[in-house]
């Protein structure tokens, strides 16, 4: 496992997209980028996230905007609940006084899910905690050849509890989004397992099926 760990890490140091939210810790800037990214892809988001920091370049600039202001800036990136949660968010982080400093209470803010507030505990706290999105689950259940759906049941909790033991005690922020660049890049629909730095740690592709992981349940 440390091998595996140390060979992704190194992969994606080499090679990952110098995305503008990966040059930073700042937790605004970086839950904004979260934010955006959902369900959204990063070259629509990367003219948005830009606008909206010169726009409103702190926290507090955007809790003091009105609502509507937020929503015209957003328009044309879709599911405006996020905007709706994006404003609401930043209010109350100026109403308590700074940012979260640990996973529970990154998740008790709104819009934040699992995935959301794994992902800004490690990348901006530094938790070891691990950042589970699509990506990641794809990723994770081709190298385990995981039985059943991943988002569901035992499935759901045989990945996670993998995903929380791979993540390594320093640089747990790197490591997540290490996996989700090999989810976007590389460990896609369709696989390009010659270019995987971690196929020789690959039970999906040593069975010679990783394109039929995860096993999806329609719901």
């Amino acid at each position: 496992m440390t091998s595996l760990v140390a060979a992704l890490l190194a992969w994606y140091r080499e090679t990952a997209r110098p995305l503008p939210w990966r040059a930073t810790t700042d937790p605004y800037r970086v839950w904004l980028s979260e934010v955006m990214l959902q369900q959204t892809q990063v070259t629509t988001v990367l003219p948005y996230y830009a606008r909206f920091l010169a726009q409103w370049p702190t926290v507090e600039a955007l809790a003091a905007a009105a609502r509507d202001e937020v929503l015209a800036a957003w328009q044309g990136l879709g599911y405006y609940r996020r905007a709706h949660a994006l404003h609401e968010t930043a209010r109350l982080v100026v109403a308590r006084g700074g940012w979260p400093t640990e996973l529970a209470e990154w998740r008790a803010l709104p819009g934040f899910g699992e995935y959301t507030a794994g992902a800004l505990a490690s990348i901006v706290g530094g938790e070891r905690v691990p950042a589970v999105d699509g990506n990641v689950e794809r990723v994770l259940a081709r190298l385990l050849a995981l039985e059943g759906d991943p988002a569901r049941g035992a499935a759901r909790a045989t990945l996670r509890a993998y995903a929380a033991d791979l993540v390594p005690a320093e640089a747990p922020g790197e490591w997540n989004q290490a996996v989700m660049e090999l989810g976007a890049t590389v460990c896609g629909r369709q696989p390009r397992c010659g270019e995987c730095p971690v196929a020789a740690w690959c039970a999906g592709l040593a069975g010679g099926t990783p394109a039929a992981y995860p096993q999806r349940v329609p719901r």
